[in-house]
């Protein structure tokens, strides 16, 4: 954690020592700043851009956001009473975002705080056994996209024109099926194990966790696989050969991502810089009102991380 004398001018102050923030980050994998007194959406656009320049826009979100500005979001819209485990943001993408910009601009009276956790430091505390399955077989993402949970098709595909979300399927390794009540499901299989692009650290890349359906709270689960049907889940992961992955291999994803996570409770005017790929991040529940935006930023391409799985894009 850093404490900084911004004077009054956070832009100013973070542009006057962008790369010390940069190097801080590459070293430690992740960094706060406290006292930097971010008070406004446009101060916090300000501050992202001096730090990472041109903002990525959102593509295959798996929840809507709210837009602040071109590249400002919002927190995923999550239900607050529940838990976003670990996760790297956007890891079943093709291109995914190398940092992660986190501004609080109202802080939760309890929880809420942004756990974040190494990514090499876990792979290297999980089963041999495990890891070597999904890293010779990858993982595999399915979605099926309907008008109640999760981000629409429009919102992850940038548009709800049937021409349009093929081509970018097919341009981005994402295996589609139109069911006849006009429902999308996707499925798409990515690398669990990669390499960090600048360290060539090997780092447990995923949302292997996050999205699979026993992390769920069972309540919803129940409600959603009587809803939807058990292959009609708004996501889901699996096995990169489709087997299903049993609810106990999930906990211990989770438990072991628990035993390596650091936390701290947001402050109002926090700023937080978070290496993607080297650390995963979650997101505790909470009451009260928590506003954080979000920014990410270094676009980079998964074939520069040393895939386990090759992915062939047509």
């Amino acid at each position: 954690m850093l404490l900084p004398e911004a004077g009054g001018d956070p832009p100013g102050w973070v542009a006057a020592h962008a790369q010390a923030l940069h190097a801080a980050v590459a070293q430690h994998g992740a960094l706060l700043l406290r006292g930097l007194g971010l008070s406004n959406p446009d101060e916090v656009a300000a501050v992202f851009r001096g730090l990472a320049g041109r903002l990525m826009p959102e593509r295959e979100p798996f929840a809507s956001r709210r837009v602040y500005g071109e590249g400002i979001y919002s927190s995923a819209k999550w239900p607050a009473n529940q838990p976003m485990c670990m996760h790297h943001e956007l890891s079943y993408t093709l291109e995914f975002p190398g940092l992660m910009l986190f501004a609080c601009l109202a802080a939760p009276t309890t929880g809420g705080a942004t756990g974040v956790s190494s990514s090499p430091a876990v792979l290297r505390a999980l089963p041999a056994e495990l890891t070597e399955r999904f890293e010779r077989e990858g993982w595999v993402l399915t979605r099926s996209f309907n008008e109640e949970i999760g981000a629409s098709v429009a919102e992850a595909f940038g548009t709800d024109d049937r021409a349009g979300v093929e081509s970018y399927c097919r341009a981005n390794a994402i295996e589609f099926d139109w069911q006849p009540d006009g429902e999308l499901r996707t499925r798409q299989r990515r690398s669990a194990v990669v390499r960090h692009p600048a360290t060539g650290e090997r780092c447990w890349f995923n949302q292997i966790a996050f999205l699979n359906e026993w992390t769920m709270e069972p309540e919803v689960h129940e409600y959603l696989v009587d809803s939807y049907g058990a292959e009609g889940l708004p996501f889901n992961t699996r096995f990169g050969n489709g087997d299903r992955i049993p609810a106990e291999v999930v906990d211990l994803l989770n438990d072991v991502y628990e035993n390596h996570t650091e936390r701290e409770p947001w402050q109002v005017g926090d700023l937080m810089l978070v290496d993607n790929i080297r650390t995963a991040h979650s997101r505790e529940p909470y009451q009260g009102s928590r506003e954080v935006l979000v920014g990410m930023a270094g676009p980079v391409r998964l074939t520069e991380c040393s895939p386990s799985i090759e992915v062939r894009a047509g």
